[in-house]
C-alpha cells in the first residue's frame, strides 16, 4: 500500500472517530453515582422524594409516595420504581418520583442512567433534570428531558429541553426522537453531555439530540445553574394519557441498573 493510500485511510479513521473524542471516558471523572448494590429503600444520602397527587401540572393520575418500598425499592442490583393500581389519598394509582436535589446538584457534566422501561397504555416514565434554584420557576429555570416515553407510542424515545423561550406550553420546545424497539426488554444507557456552550442527549453511544447556547439571554439558556436529576413513572395525564389508559396492565416497573455523573477532569 503506497503512502497516499495509507494517509487517506488514516484521515478517514480520524474523521470517523472525531465525533466520539469529546465523549471519551478518559476525559471524565466520576463525581456521583448509585450502583444499587444494596437492598431496601433508595439510599437516603443520595435521594429525596417529590410527594403528592396534585397532577404535577400535567393532570397525571398517580400519587407519588415517600419511603414506601411498594413504589421505590432496591433489589437484585436495580432501583425499581413501581406504578401500582391502588387507592392512596385521593388517587387510584401510586408511584414514586425520586430526586437528587440537595444531595446531587451539578453544573455541567455527563449523566448516564442505565434503565429498562415499562410498557403499556398510560405509562409515562421519565429520566430528566430541573434547575436547582429555590424556589424553582418553571420553565424559566430550565428542564432537560434525557428520556421520556409514552405508552401509546411504544419504542419512541423523546429528548427535549424547556426554558422560557423554548417550551411546550408555547409550542417552541426543542426536541428529538429515536426509535428503540426493545425499550422494555433490554437495558439502555440514557445520557446527557452538557457544558457552557451546548448539550447533547444520547442513547447508548448514539447522539440524537443537541441544543446550543445562543449566548443571548437567560430566557434561552438557563443551563449555567446547577441542576438535579429526577426519575419517575407517571400515569395518564395530558401526554401520557392522551390516547387513554389501560390499568389492567398494572403494576408496571422501571428498572434502573445505575446512575453515574461525571465531570471534566
Amino acid at each position: 500500500m503506497n503512502l497516499i493510500k495509507k494517509a487517506l485511510i488514516f484521515f478517514a479513521i480520524v474523521i470517523l472517530f472525531a465525533g466520539f473524542s469529546k465523549h471519551k471516558k478518559s476525559d471524565w471523572k466520576l463525581v456521583w453515582s448509585d450502583e444499587f448494590n444494596y437492598t431496601g429503600l433508595p439510599d437516603s444520602t443520595k435521594w429525596n422524594y417529590d410527594v403528592g397527587g396534585d397532577g404535577w401540572g400535567n393532570n397525571e393520575l398517580e400519587y407519588y409516595t415517600k419511603k414506601r418500598a411498594e413504589n421505590a425499592r432496591v433489589e437484585n442490583g436495580n432501583l425499581i420504581i413501581e406504578l401500582r393500581k391502588e387507592k392512596w389519598e385521593n388517587k387510584d394509582y401510586t408511584s414514586a418520583r425520586l430526586i437528587t436535589k440537595g444531595k446531587g446538584d451539578w453544573k455541567y457534566g455527563k449523566i448516564e442512567v442505565r434503565a429498562k422501561l415499562p410498557k403499556g397504555l398510560g405509562t409515562w416514565p421519565a429520566i430528566w433534570m430541573l434547575g436547582s434554584t429555590t424556589p424553582l420557576k418553571w420553565p424559566d429555570d430550565g428542564e432537560i428531558d434525557i428520556m421520556e416515553h409514552v405508552g401509546f407510542d411504544p419504542g419512541v424515545i423523546h429528548a427535549s429541553i424547556h426554558c422560557k423561550k423554548y417550551n411546550h406550553i408555547i409550542h417552541t420546545q426543542k426536541t428529538a426522537v429515536i426509535t428503540v424497539p426493545d425499550f422494555a426488554d433490554a437495558y439502555h444507557v440514557y445520557g446527557v453531555v452538557w457544558n457552557a456552550d451546548s448539550m447533547s442527549i444520547w442513547i447508548d453511544d448514539k447522539k440524537y439530540f443537541s441544543f446550543s447556547n445562543e449566548h443571548s439571554s437567560y430566557d434561552s439558556w438557563p443551563f449555567d445553574n446547577p441542576m438535579h436529576l429526577l426519575l419517575n413513572v407517571a400515569y395518564g395525564g395530558n401526554w401520557g394519557g392522551a390516547k387513554g389508559i389501560d390499568d389492567s396492565i398494572l403494576p408496571k416497573q422501571m428498572l434502573v441498573d445505575y446512575v453515574r455523573v461525571y465531570q471534566k477532569k
